[in-house]
C-alpha cells in the first residue's frame, strides 16, 4: 500500500514555520510557555467576568400547567435567530450597589446579640465589687493622667469610656439613674446585667426576643405595683418622725460610701441642707459644695447662705470691711481697672497739653463708674470681670467691700439667693437693682479665706464646706454627699420607705414566682428569670461582704416563702452579719430609688435584645481622629 505524502504546508504557514525552526530550541520553550499562560490568562479573565457579571435568571418555583407546558414546548422549536433576538432583550448583568462604606462592620442575627450580652456583662463584673458596705474602691486613671478613686456606680460608668455600642446602654442608664434619684446607680446596672445573663440560654434556643421583651416589661409592671403596695409612707405632720425618715435614708446611701464611718455626722449636714431649701421646688443646685483641703472631716461646717473663696485681691483690701450687717449687694460683669490699651490703640496729639487731656479722660471714666456704683448705694461689689487696685482703694476709703474674678456659678447663686441681676454697664444703676441679705462676713476657714452671705431673703439656700486630706478624698466625699442630697431630696417629694440591704429584691423575687405559677406559656418561664435576677442585690451585697452566700440566699428564700407578711423587710444586715429584719433596724430608702432601678434595667434589656443588627462604621471613627476618606464597597 502506497504512504500518503504529507502535503507541504501553504505559503502563510511555510514562512511562520521556517521563522519557527530558525528560533534556537531553548527559545521555542520559552515561546511556547508564553502562549500557554496568555491563555490561561484569557480562561481567568472570562471566568471572573461571568461571576461579577452573572446573567439574569428567574429560579423561582411555580406550578407548571399544561399551557405552560404547551408555551415551552413552543419555544423549544424556535429558530436560532428568535432565540438570539429573545437573549439579547433579557438583562445580562445586575449592577454592583454600593451601601456601605469602606471599614464598615456588620453583624447580626444570635450571634451578634449574644455578643452585645457579653460585653454588657463584662461591664456588670466591673462594678460588681464596689455594691454595699463592704464593697470595694476603683482607681482610675484618665487620658489626663488625672486619679480618681471612687466605688460610685456613675463615676466609674463615666470613666471607663465603654465603646462598645450595646455596653454603653448600661453607662445611660447609671448617668440617668444618678442624675434621676443619686442612688442605686450600681443596682440599676447589675441588673440590667443580670436580666440579659438569666435570657441569654432562652436567646440560644431560639426564643423569639419579642417574647422575652414583652415577658420583662409585664414583670416589671408587676414588681412596681408590688413596691408601691409594701411601701410605707411617713406623715410630715410629725416633724420628730419625719425628720427621722430623713436621717434614715440619708444614712442608708451613706453606708456603701467612703464617709459611712462618719454616716451620723453627715446625716445631720444632708437633712439640714435639704430642709433649708425651698420646699415645694427643692433645687438641688442652691446647695453648694465648697472643698478646702486639710482639716478633718469634722471640721466641715454648713453656711446658711451662699459661700464662696474670697477671689485674688489687689492692695487695698485689707481697709475693707470684714463683716456688714444688712448690705446692699451688687453684681457687676464690667472690668473696674486701668489698663494699657496693647492692640488698636493710638493717639496723635499736636501739644503735650492734648495729652494730658487723653490721660485725664481715662480716670474720668474709671471715677465716672466708681461714682455711680457708690450712688446707687451698694456696700457690697462683685464682679466677674477683675477690680484694679485704684477701684479697690476707692471703695475701701468709703467703707465698701469688693471682689473681682468671682466665678460665674458662685455669682449666679448670689443673684438668685439675694434677688439682684449682674449688671453690664454702671450708667443708670439703682438702688432697685441691688440685693441684699441679713449678714455678710469674710471669714478663714482651714488656709483660706470664705466670704459668707447669710440670711438671704430671695431664695433659701446653703453651702457646705468640706474639709480632708488627699484631693481625691475630698472628691469622693463631695460624691457621696451630692448622692445622700438626691436621695434625701426624693424622699422628701414622696415620702414612701422600703427596706434596704436586699430585702425588697428578694420579696419582689418571691412575689413574681409565686404569679408565674399562674402564667402560662413562655411568659412564665420569663417572669421566672426576672425573679431570679432580682436576686444578684442580696447575693452580691454577701460576696462583698465576705458572706456564705448560698447560706444567705437560702434563708432569705425561706424566710419570705414562710411567711410573707411578717418577714417581707428581711434582708442582709452586713453589720450583724445575718439575716434581719431592717426596716426594723431602719436600713430604708426611697421607693422611688427601686422604682426607677427597676424600669430602668428592665428598659435597657429590652433596648439591647430587640437590636437584630449591629452596624459600626469604623471610617467615620477615623475621619474624627483626621484620617482619609476610603473608598466605598458594594453590600
Amino acid at each position: 500500500m502506497a504512504q500518503k505524502r504529507m502535503q507541504p504546508p501553504s505559503p502563510p504557514r511555510r514562512t511562520l514555520w521556517m521563522m519557527y525552526k530558525g528560533i534556537e530550541p531553548r527559545y521555542r520553550i520559552l515561546l511556547g510557555m508564553g502562549f500557554m499562560g496568555f491563555s490561561m490568562f484569557g480562561l481567568w479573565v472570562s471566568d471572573r467576568l461571568e461571576k461579577a457579571y452573572p446573567p439574569e435568571a428567574d429560579t423561582r418555583v411555580t406550578h407548571v400547567s399544561h399551557h405552560d407546558t404547551a408555551a415551552a414546548e413552543s419555544s423549544q422549536n424556535r429558530t436560532g435567530s428568535d432565540k438570539m433576538a429573545a437573549r439579547g432583550r433579557m438583562p445580562m448583568m445586575q449592577p454592583q450597589v454600593i451601601v456601605l462604606k469602606e471599614g464598615t462592620d456588620t453583624s447580626q442575627g444570635v450571634p451578634q446579640l449574644l455578643s452585645n450580652i457579653s460585653a454588657c456583662l463584662a461591664v456588670c463584673d466591673t462594678i460588681r465589687t464596689t455594691l454595699g458596705p463592704r464593697g470595694m474602691d476603683k482607681l482610675i486613671v484618665d487620658g489626663q493622667r488625672r486619679v480618681t478613686i471612687s466605688n460610685d456606680g456613675a463615676t466609674i460608668m463615666k470613666l471607663l469610656e465603654v465603646v462598645q455600642p450595646a455596653a454603653r446602654t448600661l453607662v445611660d442608664i447609671a448617668r440617668a439613674q444618678d442624675a434621676e434619684v443619686g442612688d442605686g446607680t450600681t443596682s440599676v446596672v447589675l441588673l440590667a446585667g443580670e436580666l440579659l445573663k438569666e435570657v441569654r440560654e432562652f436567646v440560644e434556643e431560639g426564643v423569639s426576643t419579642q417574647v422575652i421583651v414583652k415577658g420583662f416589661r409585664r414583670a416589671a409592671d408587676m414588681s412596681i405595683a408590688r413596691i408601691r403596695e409594701l411601701a410605707v409612707s411617713v406623715d410630715r405632720a410629725d416633724g420628730a418622725e419625719y425628720r427621722s425618715l430623713l436621717e434614715k435614708c440619708a444614712a442608708t446611701s451613706m453606708n456603701s460610701k467612703l464617709i459611712g464611718s462618719q454616716k451620723e455626722f453627715f446625716t445631720q449636714m444632708v437633712v439640714d441642707a435639704v430642709l433649708r431649701l425651698d420646699q415645694e421646688e427643692l433645687d438641688e443646685n442652691m446647695i453648694g459644695i465648697k472643698k478646702i483641703a486639710g482639716g478633718a472631716m469634722q471640721d466641715s461646717l454648713l453656711v446658711d447662705g451662699v459661700a464662696f473663696k474670697k477671689s485674688f485681691s489687689y492692695a487695698g483690701f485689707e481697709q475693707q470691711p470684714k463683716s456688714l450687717d444688712a448690705p446692699r449687694i451688687v453684681c457687676l460683669n464690667v472690668e473696674l481697672e486701668l489698663k494699657a490699651e496693647k492692640d488698636n490703640a493710638e493717639v496723635r496729639v499736636e501739644r503735650v497739653s492734648e495729652y494730658q487731656a487723653v490721660v485725664d479722660a481715662e480716670w474720668k471714666i474709671i471715677f465716672d463708674k466708681l461714682d455711680q456704683i457708690v450712688a446707687a448705694g451698694a456696700t457690697v461689689v462683685l464682679s466677674r470681670l477683675p477690680i484694679g487696685d485704684l477701684a479697690t482703694q476707692y471703695f475701701a476709703d468709703r467703707n465698701i467691700f469688693c471682689a473681682g474674678r468671682v466665678s460665674k456659678d458662685d455669682i449666679d447663686r448670689v443673684c438668685e439667693a439675694t434677688g439682684c441681676r449682674v449688671q453690664s454697664t454702671t450708667s443708670g444703676l439703682a438702688a432697685a437693682h441691688l440685693g441684699t441679705c441679713e449678714r455678710f462676713e469674710e471669714r478663714q476657714i482651714g488656709g483660706q479665706r470664705f466670704n459668707l452671705f447669710r440670711g438671704c431673703p430671695q431664695a433659701k439656700t446653703c453651702t457646705i464646706v468640706l474639709r480632708g486630706g488627699a484631693e481625691q478624698f475630698i472628691d469622693e466625699v463631695e460624691r457621696s454627699l451630692h448622692d445622700s442630697i438626691m436621695v434625701v431630696r426624693r424622699a422628701v417629694k414622696n415620702q414612701s420607705v422600703v427596706a434596704g440591704g436586699g430585702a425588697i429584691e428578694m420579696e419582689l423575687s418571691r412575689y413574681l414566682r409565686d404569679a408565674a405559677r399562674q402564667i402560662e406559656g413562655k411568659q412564665q418561664l420569663i417572669v421566672t428569670a426576672v425573679a431570679k435576677a432580682l436576686e444578684v442585690i442580696p447575693r452580691q451585697l454577701c460576696e462583698n461582704a465576705g458572706f456564705d452566700t448560698t447560706d444567705f440566699i437560702t434563708q432569705l428564700r425561706a424566710r419570705h416563702a414562710q411567711d410573707p407578711d411578717r418577714f417581707r423587710w428581711h434582708g442582709v444586715d452586713i453589720e450583724a452579719e445575718e439575716v434581719a429584719d431592717l426596716f426594723a433596724k431602719f436600713v430604708w430608702e426611697p421607693a422611688l430609688v427601686k422604682i426607677n432601678a427597676i424600669s430602668s434595667a428592665v428598659e435597657a434589656a429590652c433596648l439591647i435584645l430587640s437590636v437584630d443588627e449591629t452596624v459600626s462604621n469604623q471610617q467615620s471613627q477615623d475621619m474624627m481622629a483626621g484620617g482619609q476618606p476610603m473608598p466605598g464597597r458594594g453590600r
